[in-house]
């Protein structure tokens, strides 16, 4: 089996919702999620937090995933990529502890829905197409042909200017949205591309009912009721 590892970006800085990876959902902080569903995922080989936060380090070590380093205050800003956030983990490892391996699965603390399936999956994707990468997508919630601008005056325009437009919801081409879960990519590839999409990068899809994505308010109280609901079943 390929070795596959992974890394999660979790900082302890949020404007939409304070502290957010540590906030309670469904009685567990939320980055506790995906590091135990990460770990029950037999492909994963392990789980490795990134964070500058020690609350958040202190969380993440009590639900099983290794922090063996200390994020940089540098990336840990409101400006900081993940793509650069990852590449640090990735270079940490291989300098530090010797660590190398062939895939590098990116979760993110937000997406607490996913589940061992969906990290399995998107693993065999990779396997399947002899991918470099694969990201998981979810069904456009509003198909961008529909989507409008608004001009300063409030005049109202098209977002998009296509020349087949349909009027039917079934007539539509298929569009799909990153739902920012889970990017798996080849090490090698990450290191010498520095992107998460390489040419050879395909989509795994997940249904919008495991796709939350946490930046509100609002989007915590939906994944705590998915999650509770979940764990009485």
């Amino acid at each position: 089996m390929i070795e596959t590892i992974a890394i999660i970006p979790a900082r302890g800085g949020s404007k939409g919702v304070p502290h957010k990876n540590l906030a309670k959902v469904a009685g567990k902080p939320l980055v506790t999620w995906c590091i135990e569903t990460a770990l029950a995922t037999p492909q994963i080989s392990r789980v490795v937090v990134s964070t500058d936060d020690q609350a958040i380090a202190d969380s993440a070590r009590r639900a099983g995933a290794d922090v063996p380093f200390a994020r940089p205050p540098g990336l840990a800003t409101d400006n900081a990529t993940s793509i650069d956030t990852l590449i640090h983990a990735v270079e940490w490892l291989s300098d530090n502890e010797n660590v190398r391996p062939e895939l590098i699965l990116l979760m993110q603390p937000t997406a607490p829905l996913v589940t061992t399936s969906d990290i399995e999956q998107i693993v065999g994707l990779i396997y399947e197409k002899n991918a470099d990468a694969a990201v998981s997508v979810c069904p456009a919630h509003q198909h961008p042909y529909w989507i409008k601008r608004m001009e300063q005056d409030g005049k109202i325009s098209d977002f998009i200017t296509v020349t087949d437009r349909k009027s039917q919801r079934q007539e539509l081409p298929e569009a799909y949205a990153l739902n920012g879960a889970l990017y798996l990519i080849r090490r090698d590839v990450l290191l010498k591309k520095c992107t998460l999409f390489p040419t050879k990068t395909y989509g795994y899809i997940m249904p919008p009912e495991r796709s939350i994505d946490i930046d509100t308010p609002w989007d915590l109280y939906l994944a705590d009721l998915v999650l509770q609901d979940r764990q009485k079943r």
